[in-house]
């Protein structure tokens, strides 16, 4: 499925309740994902087992699988696209659906940032770094920020 080099790290894995292929065609077009393959359930079962795509070098796994019950609401925060060109992903992005959560502009820590939510209810925020402030030493291990 991967190349061993794309499969270190943390690695998020998303149940999407019935929904994982059509989440794969979503953040290939949102965020240019490459789609690195893709697990039918056993036969007789609908869905997938297992997906993986490739966002900005970082892995994303989904599955339709949800074990026994009901699967709990993605209540879990955001995931965090760490880009060069943020504008250009978060208007991609916006154009292929997602929802505007806060604004992409310039924050107080220097960086561009904004979040945005897919129609699967995923948040992700779009982060661009910027100039950061001069820090300043302070006594053995402090730091102070100009």
């Amino acid at each position: 499925m991967a190349e061993s080099n794309e499969m270190q790290g943390v690695i998020p894995y998303l149940a999407m309740n019935g929904r994982a292929g059509d989440a794969c065609d979503f953040y290939a077009r949102a965020f240019g994902a490459e789609d690195k393959g893709r697990m039918p359930m056993p036969e007789g079962q609908v869905g997938l087992m297992h997906a993986q795509v490739l966002i900005n070098g970082g892995m994303l796994m989904l599955t339709d699988h949800t074990g026994d019950g009901t699967p709990p609401a993605a209540n879990f925060g955001h995931l965090q696209l760490v880009v060069a060109e943020g504008r250009t992903w978060w208007d991609r992005a916006v154009a292929a659906g997602c929802s505007e959560l806060v604004p992409y502009e310039r924050q107080p820590w220097g960086d561009d940032w904004g979040l945005l939510e897919d129609p699967f209810g995923i948040k992700w925020a779009v982060l661009e770094t910027g100039p950061q402030p001069a820090r300043q030493a302070g006594p053995v291990g402090t730091e102070a920020v100009s």
